[in-house]
């Protein structure tokens, strides 16, 4: 079995001679070595690498042909002492006809042969010449080394133990074709696509290269392993580079340095379980291809369980590491955002706005958002009525920061204090002024609400909400109170992104001005300030001290919603994605309080008012996230901390 779905792949690029098969194989078995120590599951080697890709005719020398046997032979004898699987390319003989054939090896046996598919002949590619296309093929099997093998283009490799550890190969020009076939393979169940290639090198070529492995990886929502041909092949009228690339879902995750002299491995860990995850829940995927039915070949079980992961697992995965992506993605999101509320407003006709801004990290971003939907619906930003409530809790820092955010983004100012509305309140249900409980902080956040729907309707406004992704996902707002509004610009944005967006604003659209204002805001502590401030003045309640490090809740929401993983798995990429920053007491308390909290506070979620998704993570119950308010978190918990 595979611990948590984890699974290293490999993609090798050997030094190589043309034609001199047994200097190749020699090669090719010293990188077979090196990945069965690294515990590469599967490694995938070029096309025709045992003999060279351009041989030209000698592919019609007997001769040659017998050689590749042979060094096929020693290869697969070689690996006997491992479980690891290996699939080289060399051209065979099957029915009288050559063919270019991948072949998968595990433990000593040649598991099968894959021919190539598509020929290609344009250009400077005639392989017609010496092969057949692989759907010519009538045999099912092939009688190699005194055994009778599958063969096929419809072959999937399939784990004994793990069958979502599934596995299919396509060679070079199948990937290039409008329908690949690991396209069919993907819909037939293989998770992870391997291509064999000998792709040579002219001008853009290696862009688009890249372009075709990353597009199938997402489009199949696969794993691909690509590998070409190296500097060794032929420069009679080419120049091959060696490229090679890893890509999952979407995005290439290893790759090499292309025209190396020496031979080159890639690795990377996959998660297959996550793949597997996602297709279970598209429906593309929930039949298989009934025009192109595939044969199973049952591969000896594989145990291996990663000590090192090769695989970052970052602390944020809401905000990407890369600083070029990130501003790039703040952009598209803001622009949803705005996109989202202007919709809204030309769609009711109302021409203004409102919403509560307290000098924190939400409504500054509601905001931000509000000033650019006025500007692109040619509305003056006066038309946004900005409100500050001071409350029981409201320190001078963040009243000052409310009140300079909204004279430089050019709003309406409107300051009206709660506490005295509260403390009626208080008397009328007879609550006690110096319990500071649930009560005592939720009339506040309700009277704040109050006002601004009470003042929405005296002004013909719409109330913009300001709560975010990762209070949604905690039940952290008060029901009926923040939880509501009339279009919830930020409900698909976690916290950990909330407090980019604003420093992305401050650094690329700001004046001056309103990015010193913003970056005080960016660095003020998060909390709803409804207790009063301690002795100092200063915030006296810290959301992140009650329910525990925003940063580490975005990541235990990101995984289970994401990649629909289990506590065990959360628990354990956390301990990698923290390692110098929380011990595995912290993250295991704080995860506890994550599925106690999403489980019992479904019930906000059922109701939450309308707002713009912005990613693949989203909690509106009339989209991604369908949950009965009553579900038990028995099972979550208890293996969230099964001690």
């Amino acid at each position: 079995m595979l611990k948590y779905g984890l699974v290293r792949v490999g993609a090798a690029v050997p030094e190589m001679r043309v034609a001199d098969c047994e200097s190749n194989t020699q090669r090719i078995i010293e990188i077979m070595e090196e990945a069965a120590g690294k515990d590469v599951y599967l490694t995938v080697f070029p096309e025709l690498c045992i003999t060279g890709y351009t041989c030209g005719d000698l592919f019609h020398q007997s001769l040659l042909l017998e050689k590749a046997l042979k060094s096929l032979r020693k290869i697969t004898d070689r690996s006997s002492e491992w479980s690891n699987v290996f699939i080289v390319g060399l051209p065979m003989v099957i029915d009288r006809q050559l063919y270019n054939c991948a072949a998968v090896i595990q433990q000593g046996k040649v598991c099968g042969i894959v021919p190539k598919r598509h020929i290609p002949n344009y250009n400077e590619f005639y392989e017609k010449r010496w092969f057949c296309e692989g759907s010519s093929l009538k045999a099912d099997t092939v009688n190699l080394f005194g055994q009778d093998i599958p063969c096929g283009n419809n072959l999937i490799f399939q784990d004994g133990l793990t069958p979502m550890l599934s596995f299919a190969v396509e060679i070079c020009e199948d990937l290039w074709m409008t329908v690949p076939p690991s396209s069919i393979h993907a819909k037939n169940g293989a998770v992870i696509l391997c291509n064999l290639s000998a792709s040579n090198e002219v001008i853009g070529k290696n862009e688009y290269r890249k372009l075709l492995v990353t597009s199938q990886s997402g489009r199949c929502i696969a794993a691909y392993v690509y590998t070409s041909s190296g500097v060794g092949e032929s420069t009679t009228d080419l120049v091959f580079g060696g490229q090679a690339y890893i890509a999952e879902y979407g995005k290439i995750v290893a790759m090499n340095r292309r025209f190396e002299r020496k031979s080159q491995l890639i690795m990377q860990d996959i998660d297959i379980k996550r793949l597997f995850n996602e297709r279970m829940s598209s429906t593309s995927f929930s039949q298989p291809d009934l025009a192109f039915p595939a044969r199973t070949v049952e591969m000896s079980p594989v145990s291996f369980e990663l000590q090192d992961l090769l695989r970052k697992i970052e602390k944020h995965p809401f905000v990407p590491s890369d600083i070029d992506e990130c501003n790039e993605r703040c952009g598209e999101i803001f622009s949803i955002q705005a996109a989202g509320l202007s919709k809204r407003m030309t769609h009711t006709g109302i021409k203004k706005q409102i919403l509560g801004v307290s000098g924190g990290l939400d409504s500054t971003l509601a905001l931000l958002v509000a000033a650019r939907t006025m500007d692109m619906l040619g509305l003056p930003r006066k038309n946004i009525i900005a409100v500050t409530m001071p409350g029981f809790g409201t320190t001078v820092k963040t009243y000052d920061n409310a009140s300079k955010l909204i004279n430089v983004m050019g709003a309406d100012f409107r300051k009206i204090d709660i506490k005295a509305a509260c403390l009626q309140h208080f008397r009328d249900i007879g609550h006690d002024t110096g319990v500071h409980d649930v009560t005592y902080e939720n009339v506040q956040a309700r009277e704040r609400t109050q006002i601004l729907m009470d003042m929405a309707n005296k002004e013909g406004a719409l109330v913009v909400g300001t709560g975010n992704l990762s209070e949604l996902a905690l039940g952290w707002c008060t029901y009926n109170g923040d939880h509501m509004s009339m279009y919830s610009v930020n409900c698909g944005i976690p916290k950990t992104l909330v407090r980019r967006m604003v420093r992305w604003y401050a650094d690329n659209i700001a004046s001056d001005e309103t990015a010193k204002v913003l970056k005080s805001i960016a660095d003020t502590p998060i909390s709803p300030e409804l207790t009063p401030p301690d002795k100092d003045g200063e915030i006296g309640q810290k959301t992140e001290d009650i329910i525990g490090p925003y940063e580490l809740h975005d990541f235990f929401l990101y995984y289970m919603l994401r990649y629909r993983a289990e506590p065990e798995k959360i628990l354990y990429l956390a301990k990698i994605a923290f390692k110098d920053q929380y011990d595995e007491k912290t993250i295991k308390k704080w995860l506890k309080v994550f599925y106690r909290r999403f489980f019992s506070q479904q019930f906000k979620r059922s109701c939450m008012p309308d707002g713009p998704k912005v990613g693949t993570v989203s909690l509106s119950p009339r989209g991604d996230w369908k949950m009965p308010s009553d579900a038990s978190a028995a099972l979550w918990l208890s293996e969230a901390d099964p001690d």
